[in-house]
């Protein structure tokens, strides 16, 4: 349900303002169902995402390609929650070895993704699952993202992002947000560590590393524990995934839609979400959850000049120790991506790990970079505190 409270009439009002700006007759994406397309596509684009999410939710077989390490064997038995594109409850385990300059992401020792499942010709190699690899300095482990609304998040200029970083403090406000870059030094803004560039990338890299799927942009095995795969244990040809069935995939995820705002159903919510929305502004929190971003001209109507309410900048912000993991090509142990509070509503656990299992509780485990705004939630009236997490259980 599509719900113009005023809360989302006020971010349909911005984002008017700042689609005329540009030129554009743009309006904003207020999303749909879980798991619904972008409304506007053509019937082609329309092809290519039923295409496509047949692949999300195709069961793979070691016959046709799984393993043989693997976390699950289908896109959709991690994305799963409320819908295919949607959350799960795994975490990923990465590990890596960072001197206080450089990241090393151990790739040839299993660090980019600890699998937990090998296939039986594998157990019968004697192992049955990766560990952490005995060099890393650094683990993390990492909730599954939502995968609604992914193509808005990258039709976004880079140079729209760029423009926010803010990387030496120049402003004085404490926040010194830096753009993530990937290992070939493109800006990232998916991942939980901004080191994936495009939709592309991050498909075929869990393609690779959740199910051992290789495919044109992966196309050898990972290696085992800092070992080759023994012969014979993989005998399917690669790459495994051709290049149409990437691109249905990429395509469907692309084309998703965000999550509708979310419709509390009681009276008198709409004057307290308002109340939460001011709160949440005086607090200082869109410094680094942005309500608003635009994406730029598109050859896919639908995705293009259409503005999004995100709530992020999609920046790297130092969060503190207590919530150091691993660190990326770009981003130290604790530098996080700020997490986008598009869909907000729909999750059951929060913070990149899951340690919170609720809104208020991940907001006071905000440090670093978010010391100041944290800090002004935790002295609000709690019944203010209340209203400030309805506010943000409505995206």
């Amino acid at each position: 349900m599509l719900t113009w409270g005023a809360p989302t009439a006020a971010r349909w009002l911005i984002a008017t303002l700042a689609a005329a700006a540009c030129g554009s007759e743009a309006v904003m994406v207020t999303g749909g169902e879980p798991g619904a397309p972008l409304p506007g596509l053509t019937q082609a684009e329309l092809s290519r995402f039923r295409a496509g999410q047949a692949v999300f939710n195709q069961v793979f077989t070691p016959e046709a390609g799984l393993g043989p390490m693997f976390n699950e064997n289908q896109c959709s038995a991690c994305h799963t929650d409320p819908a295919s594109g949607g959350t799960g409850e795994q975490r990923v385990v990465k590990a890596t070895r960072f001197d206080g300059a450089t990241c090393d992401l151990l790739v040839d020792q299993g660090g980019r993704n600890v699998r937990t499942q090998a296939t039986a010709v594998m157990q019968a190699h004697g192992i049955e699952r990766e560990t952490i690899p005995p060099a890393a300095t650094e683990r993390g482990r990492f909730t599954v993202p939502f995968l609604f609304g992914a193509g808005l998040v990258e039709a976004i200029p880079e140079a729209d992002i760029e423009a926010r970083a803010d990387p030496d403090d120049g402003n004085g406000d404490g926040i010194a947000g830096r753009v993530g870059r990937t290992a070939d030094g493109r800006l990232g803004r998916f991942g939980r560590k901004a080191d994936f560039a495009t939709i592309e990338d991050f498909s075929a890299g869990a393609l690779l590393l959740e199910m051992g799927l290789t495919n044109p942009r992966e196309p050898e095995e990972a290696r085992v524990a800092g070992h080759p795969v023994p012969p014979g244990a993989d005998p399917v040809p690669d790459p495994e995934i051709d290049a149409a069935t990437l691109q249905v995939l990429v395509d469907f995820v692309r084309f998703l839609s965000p999550l509708a705002p979310r419709d509390p159903g009681w009276a008198g919510a709409a004057d307290s979400i308002a109340r939460g929305e001011r709160l949440f502004t005086r607090a200082g929190c869109p410094s680094c959850h942005v309500p608003v971003l635009t994406t730029g001209r598109n050859p896919v109507s639908a995705l293009d000049r259409k503005p999004v309410a995100l709530y992020s900048d999609l920046l790297l912000h130092d969060l503190g120790p207590a919530l150091a993991n691993v660190c990326a090509p770009g981003a130290s142990p604790t530098e996080l991506r700020t997490a986008p509070l598009m869909g907000l509503g729909a999750r059951r656990v929060f913070m990149h790990d899951g340690r919170a299992l609720s809104v208020r509780d991940a907001i006071l485990m905000h440090g670093g970079e978010a010391q100041r705004s944290r800090d002004a939630f935790a002295n609000l009236h709690f019944l203010q505190q209340l209203e400030l997490v309805k506010f943000l259980d409505s995206r």
